[in-house]
């Protein structure tokens, strides 16, 4: 690491849209205004919008040079003026969208409050953010298992929610990334059948370790719509955790009659080509999903308590090896969370 100066900090920053860009540099380390609390920041998680931000296919008209990622844990080492939320020495977890506490998403908040772009993201030393706008790191969690609480097993779980996941019901997962595994052991631990989707027959191994009912080959079995319905007796699913995006046609062709398709993400691409029938017919409900406010993340951590699940990691790198750290996430080889660790 660079010699640091006692007003500056270590930050990884994005000169350019590449990973090859990033770079070690000295900025000014945050002070809490009133109402703010500072964190040293012990990990951070890495999500597929941090990658697809860094590569310019996200936010291309982002200021350079910025800090990447949105998520992570640390611990509060300054309070602002007023601040009674928190004390020195609380492991917190800043929110991904800040300002969104509970209730309805505004435009304003999704467009101009989320971390990691366009607010300054969190891989430096220390984080400023509103007292207001974190939650208490779980205390049975470590600082690596926290940090990937504000997207990856938020989104899961909101998604989850919203499409009314219950014992009984069936849930479609998609691969081995962050959202689709905390998709599958909240769906799991709450009663539900698991139907996901994978590339390989060592990750479909490892579903099934974590419970999936159900496990398709996608690349064996390219028209996979019709091997969950299978697998579902010809039924299809009530709830599609939809993360891939370009497959939208086929997460539609495997739902059930009155079934639910949350749009998460889109790592096979942003453009889907489906027929109105697919949705009107038999009476699908889709809804875009955004993480989730405070209010639901702090009830999430409590389910995730009594539930006894822990996220899983997939690879850990310190904030030297960034560009490594977002190779491996581009890579995809390991199923789950990506870690880079600060403390």
């Amino acid at each position: 690491m660079p010699h640091q100066a006692p007003d500056q900090m270590n930050a990884m920053q994005a000169t350019a849209f590449s990973i090859d860009a990033l770079q070690m540099v000295q900025v000014p380390r945050p002070r809490a205004k009133p109402g703010e609390i500072v964190l040293k920041v012990s990990a951070a998680s890495l999500n597929y919008r941090d990658l697809s931000i860094v590569t310019g296919a996200y936010f291309p008209d982002l200021a350079l040079p910025y800090v990447p990622a949105s998520d992570c844990v640390g611990t509060v080492v300054e309070l602002g003026e007023g601040v009674t939320r928190f004390a020195l020495g609380d492991r917190v977890i800043p929110c991904y969208i800040q300002g969104w506490r509970d209730g309805l998403l505004t435009q304003e908040q999704r467009k101009t409050k989320t971390l990691g772009a366009p607010m300054t993201g969190v891989l430096q030393d220390y984080v400023a953010v509103p007292a207001e706008d974190a939650v208490a790191a779980p205390a049975g969690l470590s600082d690596e298992e926290a940090a990937t609480m504000p997207i990856a097993a938020l989104t899961a779980w909101h998604c989850l929610q919203t499409g009314g996941v219950a014992a009984g019901k069936t849930v479609l997962t998609q691969g081995t990334g962050g959202v689709a595994l905390f998709a599958l052991q909240f769906a799991k631990a709450l009663g539900a059948r698991v139907v996901a989707l994978t590339s390989t027959p060592e990750k479909a191994e490892m579903l099934r370790g974590l419970g999936a009912d159900h496990v398709v080959n996608y690349r064996e079995t390219p028209n996979w719509a019709a091997a969950v319905r299978a697998a579902t007796d010809g039924k299809g699913v009530e709830i599609v955790v939809e993360t891939t995006g370009h497959t939208l046609s086929q997460s539609l062709d495997a739902c059930a009659f009155n079934g639910f398709v949350g749009i998460i993400g889109f790592v096979g691409g942003t453009e889907a080509k489906v027929s109105i029938r697919q949705i009107i017919g038999p009476k699908i409900r889709m809804e875009g999903i955004v993480v989730g406010s405070r209010a639901m993340m702090e009830t999430m951590m409590q389910a995730m308590e009594a539930l006894g699940i822990r996220p899983i990691i997939a690879g850990r790198y310190p904030l030297a090896q960034a560009a490594e750290a977002f190779r491996a996430l581009k890579a995809a080889e390991n199923p789950g969370k990506i870690i880079i660790n600060l403390g």
